[in-house]
């Protein structure tokens, strides 16, 4: 890879899609910087590395990821308009999530990010606080008026999320949703039936949607934690393959990658070479556990 040219050498370029009413063409595959909260700045930028190498042009950070906007500071003095920015705050008052936002900027070493997400809205208490006077929604709506994000979405885990964006873009006119999708997850006949719905909706109205937890087999339980993600990950790469493009067989949906350093190269090369969807048997037959109940 030429980091001068920014040609991928040897791999198959990841499709693009455009990200919802924000007009980017967003690789389908997004890099969440989840997976650089403990790594060492070198590490950070062997990693850029491979993002090039498949040309994913989508970092997603958050305030709380550790020291993630940190390593990524330092590669946006070269590679600020290569990327889509996104960074996301977890607080819930205007003041707190204003300072937060203004934070996140001088650790990204940027003047904007391009979209700042409202971090984990599911509990509804929370929820309210957070779009209601006084709350977090306000303060991004101040940043996006004053030039500093550009778009503003909202994220979130657990079974009750799919139901709990629809509420969200029914408030406030959200660009991007991010929530789990995983084959085992839309076992589940509520999961699946909200799921549908807010897919459905997001495409009507044009907001982005962004996926999570894709290779995860189990929750970790009592096992020993071998990788950075919360969760026990696929490892094998033709598990991987199925999980990756299992997920990117769903037309209009995008894909975060992995909380691991040395796993996302694996789900890059899936994703690299996607053609279709595998069936429901192969599905099954990987055997993976529902994180969330």
């Amino acid at each position: 890879y030429s980091r001068r040219t920014g040609q991928g050498e040897g791999h198959p370029m990841i499709e693009k899609l455009v990200f919802g009413r924000t007009g980017h063409m967003s690789t389908r595959t997004l890099f969440g910087a989840a997976a650089l909260s403990s790594v060492t700045q070198d590490e950070a930028d062997r990693t850029l590395d491979v993002l090039l190498e498949y040309g994913v042009n989508h970092i997603d950070t958050a305030a709380s990821y550790g020291d993630a906007e940190l390593r990524i500071g330092p590669w946006m003095a070269e590679h600020r308009g290569r990327f889509f920015l996104a960074t996301k705050t977890g607080q819930r008052t205007y003041q707190a999530a204003r300072d937060e936002i203004h934070r996140s900027l001088e650790r990204l070493r940027v003047d904007s990010v391009d979209l700042l997400q409202l971090h984990n809205l599911v509990d509804p208490d929370e929820w309210e606080t957070a779009l209601g006077p006084g709350g977090a929604l306000e303060a991004a709506i101040e940043a996006r008026d004053q030039g500093l994000i550009r778009f503003i979405g909202v994220t979130g885990h657990g079974v009750t999320i799919a139901a709990m964006h629809r509420r969200s873009l029914q408030r406030f006119p959200f660009d991007s949703v991010l929530l789990p999708y995983s084959y085992i997850l839309m076992q589940n006949p509520q999961y699946a039936a909200d799921f549908e719905a807010l897919l459905a909706e997001s495409q009507a109205r044009n907001v982005a949607v962004q996926t999570i937890k894709a290779i995860a087999r189990a929750p970790w339980g009592e096992r020993t934690h071998t990788h950075a993600t919360w969760y026990e990950p696929m490892r094998e790469q033709a598990d991987i393959d199925r999980a990756v493009h299992w997920v990117l067989g769903r037309e209009g949906v995008f894909l975060n990658t992995v909380g691991d350093i040395h796993v996302l190269p694996k789900v890059l090369d899936a994703a690299s070479r996607f053609t279709e969807a595998p069936s429901d048997a192969e599905m099954a037959a990987l055997g993976a556990e529902p994180l969330f109940v």
